[in-house]
């Protein structure tokens, strides 16, 4: 019986990526420290990291013979369990892979899909991760499969003529028929309640996973959206009325992106970043603090515009200003010094932004005032663009 396996607490993992002529090798190393950080979000222990350099993927095991035996040996001497790779494996490469080593066996997406897994509390995210999981399931079952739980009930469910593997297909391909009419009663729902919302203007908070948006909504709404320093800490929207001079619009927190992000698990979410794609304007939260804000910022906005939401207006937020300097600034540096410093990266990023980005730092509170402004200027732009006849504003 095939049954979905999942990360025990405390499981000691052993990490893999590759270095090709696509990849450099500090971009891999960038993407394994985010794999470690994964790994650890979803409780595992992280005990080495191994990379590999290839023109090619090994078709069967993905990495070579020797590193592969090199990989087994380290995990078996210090107790690991569990191998996580940081690109896609096929169902035949984690089966040729787990025989080889005698250790479980799972890539990035299924990692994520772990996480999502722990994080969903809703009716609607359980079913969008539950979908996702069917979806990358589904391609894998032939190198893979061990016979899978027979959801129908056992009599009747296979067909005339089927094999096991063609029945279990067909099982998984019924579930997720399912899954996905759940999810369109459940988005429903949720449109009905945007609709409610009436005429209020939108305004949506968008960025990569662990970026601070939690931590700044609750400190642009004054309410308390939980939040903390891991990985997808929240997948549902999660939305606030917010007045500001008596001029009121909704704000909304939304999951966080991340390279290498499961296309399925794009597409099962899409009801939940329709958020984004109704917002009338995007408030793009970004680490100023990480080495790769600039990567992340793309592949935030690549998502955006896969989603439909790419040509929204948008105010760039570099949060996590206070980390910044610490990482940046010797200490004996004078402040003239980091003063101008300051100025030129402002004035750099107003260049490429159009002039629409703010430098904060949401856990000290720096800068809010001149953000919250800008927020309201941009709010009362939109309502005057939408209700021109309009005098004053609620």
């Amino acid at each position: 019986m095939l049954e979905k396996k999942t990360l025990a607490q405390e499981e000691r993992a052993v990490l893999v990526g590759i270095v090709t002529y696509k990849q450099p090798e500090q971009q891999t190393l960038e993407y394994l420290n985010e794999l470690k950080f994964l790994a650890e979000t979803a409780g595992a222990v992280t005990l080495k990291s191994f990379i590999q350099k290839l023109e090619r993927r090994d078709a069967k095991t993905f990495v070579g013979k020797g590193k592969l035996e090199e990989i087994s040996g380290y995990a078996r001497s210090q107790g690991a369990s569990l191998l996580i790779f940081d690109d896609e494996l096929t169902g035949a490469q984690i089966n040729n892979i787990e025989k080889a080593t005698g250790l479980h066996t799972i890539d990035r997406s299924d990692l994520i899909l772990d996480i999502f897994a722990r994080r969903a509390k809703t009716a609607q995210a359980k079913t969008q991760v539950e979908l996702a999981q069917y979806q990358y399931l589904l391609p894998r079952l032939r190198g893979m499969w061990q016979h899978l739980e027979r959801l129908g009930g056992g009599i009747g469910t296979r067909g005339p003529g089927e094999t096991e593997i063609e029945t279990d297909r067909r099982i998984v391909k019924d579930k997720i028929a399912l899954l996905r009419r759940r999810l369109r009663e459940i988005d429903k729902q949720a449109q009905t309640q945007r609709q409610e919302r009436g005429t209020y203007i939108r305004v949506a908070l968008v960025g990569y996973t662990n970026v601070g948006k939690s931590t700044l909504m609750n400190v642009l709404s004054k309410s308390n959206v939980f939040a903390e320093n891991k990985l997808f800490a929240t997948l549902d929207t999660t939305t606030r009325k917010v007045t500001y001079e008596r001029t009121p619009f909704l704000l909304s927190d939304t999951v966080g992106f991340i390279r290498k992000l499961p296309h399925h698990l794009v597409e099962s979410f899409k009801s939940t970043l329709d958020e984004l794609r109704e917002a009338d304007c995007l408030l793009h939260v970004v680490d100023i603090a990480h080495p790769a804000y600039e990567e992340q910022m793309g592949t935030v906005n690549q998502t955006l515009r896969e989603i439909g939401a790419g040509d929204k207006p948008m105010l760039t937020i570099f949060n996590k200003m206070d980390l910044y300097e610490q990482k940046t600034f010797d200490e004996w540096l004078d402040a003239d010094t980091k003063a101008e410093l300051l100025r030129q990266l402002e004035k750099r990023w107003e260049h490429e932004t159009g002039g629409n980005s703010v430098f904060i730092s949401a856990i000290e509170k720096r800068n809010i005032e001149a953000l919250r402004d800008t927020i309201l200027q941009r709010v009362k732009t939109l309502y005057s663009e939408r209700y021109p006849y309009l005098n004053h504003f609620f």
